[in-house]
């Protein structure tokens, strides 16, 4: 229905461009329901569904949204660890829905991922040294003679003495357990690393070791990262840009400086109103989501965020808002900003609506 409102390819050719690592287009991810008893398909539920961005070489794109939006589940498609179902993931400047098994194969060391929790991505049976160098064998990144010194210089560079080689992960705490999957990571000499909240399970002190390490090792090794999280201080700090996430769809996407100063969609901004400010003495001018979130299986029609919002229009209720770009560089999805010509084509597809819903409600009542 909304067609006419929706977005024109803002990242036409953005794979082309060298300076561009990660450019995702319109990447939806659905999962079947499936009925109990003939295991019919009898609806989907939309955990992806349209998401476009780019990430710059060396830059850090923060991701963040309420549990269930969708966040990792675009880290894991991006990473070909599930299929999609349908869009582009350019990888420099290669599809990599594209690439045949064995190609992908050869891609996997420049694209990594540290996990959510460093307790259950490691093998208990396996010692440290072996734990972040088996891929580096596997994928013969050093030669043998090499190997031993290699593992060494990437365990101090993560800050992880040479010791800790024969040493088993539940002989280390929480935090040195996560430098043991970020050594994991480092250790294939990557380009591309996915951050899929890798300091959740920390507490505060050693969330700031991590953080600064993550840092130190992008200005030391020009990485760059996809970092997902649900505290938003730590992804103003750590991040050059910040996609926001509500129910599989991107709302804003803006550089940090500019969408934390000054926020566009209301969603953007209740979620920001929520940050705790240390000052006893500061008014806090929270907004209140009113409901919780719909369920992905069945989205609302229009902006799916129009059941909980305090701006709703008429409009909101009926047609999809364009992804567009408000600012320069800070793009956004709200009939807030649409133009005199996207209010007109989205006041006639309500009016439509309207008219197919009265029509559908008489059809019924006859029946």
């Amino acid at each position: 229905m909304a067609e006419e409102l929706k977005k024109a390819d803002l990242l036409e050719g953005a794979e082309k461009n060298p300076e561009n690592l990660l450019v995702v287009k319109n990447l939806k991810k659905y999962f079947p329901i499936k009925s109990s008893f003939f295991k019919m398909t009898v609806g989907n539920v939309k955990a992806v569904d349209g998401v476009s961005f780019t990430i710059k070489r060396g830059t850090t794109m923060g991701l963040v949204g309420e549990s269930g939006c969708g966040k990792s589940t675009i880290g894991r498609t991006i990473l070909r660890l599930q299929g999609k179902t349908e869009g582009e993931v350019y990888f420099n400047g290669k599809d990599l829905f594209a690439l045949s098994k064995e190609e992908l194969r050869k891609e996997r060391p420049n694209i990594q991922i540290i996990f959510q929790d460093p307790y259950s991505s490691l093998s208990p049976r396996l010692p440290v040294g072996e734990i972040i160098g088996e891929a580096v064998r596997e994928h013969g990144i050093v030669p043998p003679e090499e190997f031993d010194d290699y593992i060494t210089r990437v365990m101090e560079a993560c800050g992880l003495p040479e010791y800790a080689k024969g040493r088993y992960p539940h002989e280390f705490s929480g935090g040195q357990r996560q430098r043991i999957c970020i050594a994991r990571a480092l250790a294939l000499n990557p380009d591309f690393i996915l951050c899929d909240e890798p300091v959740s399970a920390l507490d505060v002190s050693i969330q700031a070791q991590i953080i600064n390490l993550l840092r130190n090792l992008q200005k030391e090794f020009g990485l760059t990262y996809l970092f997902i999280s649900h505290d938003l201080s730590v992804v103003e700090h750590i991040s050059d840009t910040v996609g926001v996430m509500y129910l599989g769809n991107m709302v804003e996407f803006a550089e940090t400086e500019a969408l934390f100063k000054k926020p566009l969609h209301p969603y953007t901004e209740a979620l920001f109103s929520a940050i705790p400010v240390p000052d006893p003495d500061f008014k806090m001018n929270r907004i209140i989501l009113e409901g919780s979130i719909p369920s992905p299986a069945n989205p609302p029609k229009g902006c799916k965020f129009h059941t909980r919002c305090r701006k709703c229009m008429e409009i909101c209720k009926y047609a999809e808002p364009a992804f567009k770009e408000v600012e320069k560089g800070h793009f956004v999805a709200c009939h807030l900003y649409n133009t005199e010509e996207e209010n007109r084509i989205a006041e006639r597809l309500c009016e439509e609506a309207k008219k197919n819903e009265a029509l559908n409600k008489e059809a019924k009542a006859k029946k």
